[in-house]
């Protein structure tokens, strides 16, 4: 995928970068995939944001992605790539060899009237779906379920991919694109290839309402607040942080304070992302 430079033809327009499009072969999604998306504003189920700075935005329909790829065995030839807007990936509507049709990831390799498949005996070829003992060491790979039958859960965003390392037993270790090394089942499922879109974090969306389309609002600083809607906030003219170190709104240290809750599922993290 190329990027398509605009003319400076006004200030927002100067720097700003976007996709060709060049890969979508088919611009009307698949009807019987397709589901309603109410927007939720950054809202949880009593009312209460939880997520800020969300809100507005164009109006979507939710795509049935299958992270599953649960079809063993069935060959499925691929019909068309397609715009998702609900993600930084590319799709591909797949027809299968029963007549069912599902849309999956779609790799940076994979092409239109290509077969692909899921299961022990699928090639290693970018969009076939293997267990992780059956891919060879070195092998990029997307889409990594968690849990033996739960679905791909990491490295599902464009343009990334994960490396299988090595093989212990019954765990394979996996280096993700955070640079993490995790230890994952060997029997869980991993789609091979990188995926598509890979020139997505080049995008320059040049104006503040090309974010607010995205469903993105502002943020304000909190030193431009006032005290009691932020730590940071009130005095006369600019003033300093002050307290010990820049805080949240809710006065809980903002650099460098852990928030990560134990989980069970940390004994298989080997190495940390990060430097």
């Amino acid at each position: 995928m190329a990027l398509k430079i605009y003319r400076p033809t006004s200030p927002g327009r100067r720097g700003m970068t976007g996709a060709t499009f060049e890969e979508i072969t088919k611009t009307t999604p698949e009807k019987s995939l397709l589901l309603p998306l109410k927007k939720k504003a950054g809202r949880s189920n009593q009312g209460k944001i939880t997520v800020r700075h969300r809100g507005g935005g164009a109006k979507r329909r939710l795509r049935l992605l299958d992270f599953k790829r649960d079809k063993l065995g069935i060959p499925g030839r691929v019909v068309s790539i397609e715009y998702d807007p609900n993600r930084s990936a590319r799709i591909a509507l797949i027809y299968y060899a029963d007549g069912e049709k599902r849309y999956i990831l779609a790799p940076s390799e994979l092409n239109v009237d290509n077969i692909i498949k899921s299961g022990s005996d699928a090639e290693i070829k970018p969009g076939n779906a293997l267990p992780l003992k059956l891919i060879p060491t070195g092998t990029l790979i997307h889409n990594i379920e968690l849990e033996v039958g739960g679905g791909g859960q990491l490295v599902r965003s464009a343009g990334v991919a994960a490396q299988l390392m090595a093989k212990e037993g019954e765990y394979a270790l996996v280096r993700l694109p955070s640079g993490e090394l995790r230890r994952i089942r060997s029997d869980c499922l991993a789609t091979i290839g990188q995926v598509g879109n890979i020139d997505h974090q080049s995008i320059s969306l040049g104006k503040a309402g090309r974010k607010r389309w995205l469903g993105v609002r502002p943020t304000v600083r909190g030193s431009a607040m006032s005290p009691r809607d932020h730590p940071h906030g009130g005095g006369e003219g600019r003033a300093p942080i002050g307290l010990p170190g820049p805080k949240t709104p809710w006065g809980k240290p903002a650099l460098g304070y852990r928030t990560r809750q134990p989980k069970a599922s940390d004994r298989m993290i080997i190495k940390r992302r990060g430097k």
